[in-house]
């Protein structure tokens, strides 16, 4: 699996932005990604929404995602075009909701502090590299191993599984 490379715009938030406020509750009843990033962020930030373009990564303090454990807020993600959340750290059923949607996700607090909204970052998942290509700084991430790299690139767990029932590997 070569080179997963993203790049996009930088959103910055603080800590504790929790999964209430990712896509609040009244939204619960949508299943469609698409729908539901039509309302992610909301009352965080109204202006999101009209602004995020495909492939803009959240930058946020600690303990992204907590709250209940629902796994419409990876999914609200997604279906606004969000392609990345770099965090200092992360509420751990966010952690695995995230990837079992496809939705990859890196620790990297040297980064959060380098990092302000509108920055331009390219991040390679497999090197663990965030480059700020606003500033010119670099900054590590652990990689993910390479099982969790094919979950990602498959759209999740569950297409990643069919696959693998269908001798796909």
């Amino acid at each position: 699996m070569a080179g997963m490379i993203l790049e996009g715009k930088a959103w910055r938030y603080g800590r504790n932005v929790d999964t209430d406020v990712i896509i609040p509750a009244r939204y619960l009843s949508l299943t469609d990604a698409k729908e539901l990033g039509e309302h992610c962020l909301e009352d965080l930030d109204p202006e999101f929404i009209n602004h995020v373009e495909a492939g803009d990564i959240i930058v946020a303090e600690e303990n992204f995602g907590s709250g209940s454990s629902r796994e419409h807020a990876p999914l609200a993600l997604k279906g606004c075009g969000v392609s990345l959340v770099i965090a200092s750290s992360f509420a751990r059923i966010f952690y695995r909701n995230s990837i079992n949607v496809g939705l990859p996700i890196l620790e990297s607090p040297e980064a959060v502090e380098g990092i302000k909204t509108g920055d331009r970052l390219r991040v390679d998942l497999e090197e663990g590299l965030i480059e700020n290509l606003t500033t010119g700084n670099n900054y590590r991430s652990t990689p993910f191993p390479s099982f969790m790299r094919e979950i990602i690139a498959g759209n999740g767990l569950v297409e990643y599984v069919k696959k693998r029932l269908r001798g796909n590997t």
